[in-house]
């Protein structure tokens, strides 16, 4: 599949020039619209600026900014043991050199998105919501494609391409609303004098009004043209890796029945995700401003694989869903003839899950993403304590007794370190404290307990090792059931 990478890397050059000559004359017709005859150079100027300033941000730091505005956080293993080991699987399947970085998003909408500007430094997203809906093979197959996307470097033109979007909507909308706010219609109107210079202002003000409408729609719609092909590709090169692809297919099955927005998606990140976020407001758009294949044909092709999961075979199973034999697949991947079996399921199929139960842990992962502290007391009432929490104890309105709060210890701990650097706390507390130390789970939900250096840990139901590694002092924690 070296073309696929190839032609990735290809795209990424085409966005950046064309969206950024899309940019320039923006800028230039802005500014001349704005202040005639010598503002146009400005515009350009000011354009030129964006453009090298954006793009720069776009490749050092677009996949923390598109994390950011998607309200990711980064967790830890022992926050969901079972998404870090599938993660860890389809990175060793996909022969990526380093593990991507997990986060997880506290919203009940089912979603998941990749980012990162090369293999060796990406991310994976999740929903909370996806991770209480899903069984393990289905996550296994939301966790491959976006692992695809990585491999087959999409993530690096998604990124250019989303942030060059958002610099090329920003200078439309700003000049649109000063255009219907300064009232400099009329302003224009008296810079000259001359009927000439009267009508060639009339039409360079027409001309970047038409502009500043045009140039997002058209950027839009280059990205979510582009952005719709590499779904399907991705979704090949998940059925590869899991060889299993009804494990995907039932996942994009399970996350279409939701009707829910995602409150963190914009129009300008939806083509990150592995399905629309914004589903309410996408439904009456037409098939060209779609930011993705229609979910349905999606899953058909899937189920259509019934030659093996090779490249040549999802290729067949498109061509037979569409009707027309329209290449998908880069010539090297309809090479590998080698026949890949499928595999049978992980388990036997999962029960219905209870209702009450899946929205109880979908409300305790979205709790711990947000940092709050599951404290058990020993009468078997558990508490779910925010991270803004300033009390050290809390009583039991069962037992009456006091239950120690591991953030305000934490808190304490912090505070006791009295401006030392985060080094010299570390090292300070590795030295102090025995290498060992034993926490005794008291239940079989939610629960958080701190090393003795001070760090909070989240133990989770699906949680089953005997150890956890405290990533601030690195002493091992014997978890004792």
């Amino acid at each position: 599949m070296w073309e696929l990478i190839r032609v990735n890397k290809r795209k990424t050059i085409v966005i950046f020039v064309v969206m950024g000559t899309c940019l320039l004359v923006l800028g230039y017709f802005v500014g001349y619209a704005l202040s005639p005859p010598d503002g146009g150079l400005v515009g350009l100027a000011i354009a030129l600026i964006t453009w090298a300033v954006m793009s720069a941000v776009s490749y050092f730091s677009g996949d923390s900014i598109l994390l950011a505005a998607s309200r990711a956080r980064e967790v830890t293993h022992d926050v969901h043991p079972q998404l870090f080991n599938i993660v860890e699987e389809m990175r060793i399947a996909a022969n990526l050199p380093a593990m991507p970085k997990i986060y997880i998003i506290a919203d009940p909408a089912p979603n998941a998105f990749a980012t990162g500007r090369r293999p060796e430094k990406s991310a994976i997203a999740v929903t909370a919501g996806l991770l209480s809906r899903l069984n393990r093979d289905e996550l296994q197959g939301v966790i491959a494609h976006e692992m695809s996307h990585i491999l087959n470097r999409d993530v690096m033109y998604v990124t250019f391409a989303g942030i060059l979007v958002g610099s090329i909507v920003l200078i439309s909308e700003v000049f649109l609303r000063a255009m219907w706010f300064s009232g400099s219609s009329r302003r224009y109107r008296s810079s000259r004098s001359s009927k000439g210079g009267g009508q060639a202002q009339a039409i360079i003000m027409v001309a970047a009004v038409v502009l500043a409408i045009l140039a997002p729609i058209i950027a839009h719609l280059l990205y979510f043209a582009l952005s719709r092909k590499r779904e399907y590709l991705a979704d090949a090169s998940a059925a590869r890796l899991t060889r299993y692809p009804e494990g995907l297919a039932s996942a994009l099955e399970n996350i279409s029945k939701t009707d829910l927005d995602l409150a963190s998606a914009s129009k300008v990140t939806a083509p990150m995700y592995i399905v629309n976020p914004l589903k309410k407001k996408g439904r009456s758009l037409s098939n060209l401003t779609s930011t993705h294949p229609p979910i349905t044909e999606r899953i058909q092709i899937l189920r259509s694989m019934a030659q093996g999961v090779n490249y040549a075979s999802y290729q067949e199973a498109f061509a037979r869903v569409k009707g027309k034999a329209s290449p998908i697949i880069p010539a090297s991947g309809l090479q590998d003839t080698a026949v890949v079996g499928m595999r049978k399921p992980s388990g036997k199929k999962a029960k219905k899950p209870d209702a009450k139960k899946q929205t109880r842990d979908l409300g305790d992962l979205m709790r711990a993403v947000n940092r709050y502290a599951f404290v058990a007391c020993a009468c078997g009432l558990k508490f779910k304590v925010p991270p803004d929490f300033k009390k050290p104890t809390i009583s039991c309105p069962r037992c009456g007794r006091e239950i120690e709060v591991p953030l305000a210890r934490l808190a304490a701990m912090a505070a006791a370190v009295d401006g030392a650097t985060v080094g010299e706390y570390k090292a300070g507390a590795t030295t102090a404290a025995p290498e060992t130390f034993t926490y005794t789970r008291k239940g079989d939900g939610w629960e958080s307990f701190s090393c003795p250096c001070g760090a909070l840990h989240q133990l989770s139901p699906s949680f089953s090792g005997s150890v956890v590694v405290c990533d601030k002092c690195g002493r091992k924690i014997e978890i004792r059931s």
